[in-house]
């Protein structure tokens, strides 16, 4: 992590509520301008779900720690090289705090 090379450009995405005149659904949409991250491939699953086999690739990202990604949050998803990642953890790494590490999974068999 001392190296980290921020070379992938991300943009982030947050829900907001509207109404479509029937209920209260989510419409997802560019949260900040993009910024740069290192990403690292983890590996990847199959999981049975509701009689479907789905796949799912997890993937860590370093970011810098700036007050608008110390805003972000397991609700926000991260797109990266044109894949949507759903995000399930954020962490600050321990140089001096300078980095979060963002772990999201994103499915790949769609």
């Amino acid at each position: 992590m001392a190296g980290a090379k921020l070379s992938h450009r991300v943009q982030f995405r947050r829900a907001t509520l509207t109404d479509d005149g029937l209920a209260q659904v989510e419409h997802w949409g560019d949260h900040g301008a993009p910024i740069w991250a290192d990403r690292e491939d983890l590996g990847g699953q199959e999981v049975w779900a509701a009689g479907q086999v789905g796949a799912r690739a997890t993937t860590r990202f370093l970011v810098e720690a700036v007050p608008f990604t110390r805003d972000l949050s397991p609700r926000d998803r991260l797109v990266c090289d044109g894949q949507s990642f759903d995000i399930t953890l954020i962490r600050a790494v321990i140089l001096r705090r300078r980095l979060l590490e963002i772990t999201a999974v994103a499915r790949t068999d769609t």
